[in-house]
């Protein structure tokens, strides 16, 4: 009984070399997503304080000043995946409030893409 007993300790150490291969892959693969993921978040939040400052800027000003605004924020931060025309601007009391919703396709590899719908607005 104590040598069959030493026999299972052996057997049951560590991982073969198959589950390491497959917890490799799937490292890698998360690794891989995560740094094509990253950009499009970053770029979404860097929209999202340039909204919110445009909109704290703009208290008493008309449509075409908030979207100049925008615009001059937008060629510092460099952000080119929404314009000022897909801004859509509103007033909800005293405040100015500026919202947008735009897509980013992000290509993972081959013919795999992954789609986001971004949505946001100054309020929020």
């Amino acid at each position: 009984m104590c040598r069959r007993q030493g026999v299972m300790d052996r057997k049951q150490r560590g991982l073969s070399m198959v589950t390491f291969l497959v917890v490799a892959v799937v490292v890698v693969f998360g690794a891989i997503a995560f740094m094509k993921i990253g950009p499009a978040y970053q770029e979404y939040f860097s929209v999202k304080r340039a909204v919110a400052a445009t909109a704290l800027d703009a208290r008493s000003a008309t449509v075409l000043e908030v979207r100049r605004g925008f615009e001059r924020r937008a060629i510092i931060d460099n952000i080119d995946v929404i314009g000022s025309q897909d801004l859509e601007i509103s007033k909800e009391g005293n405040d100015v409030v500026v919202s947008f919703s735009y897509t980013k396709k992000v290509p993972l590899f081959g013919n795999v893409s992954l789609l986001f719908e971004f949505a946001g607005a100054s309020n929020r």
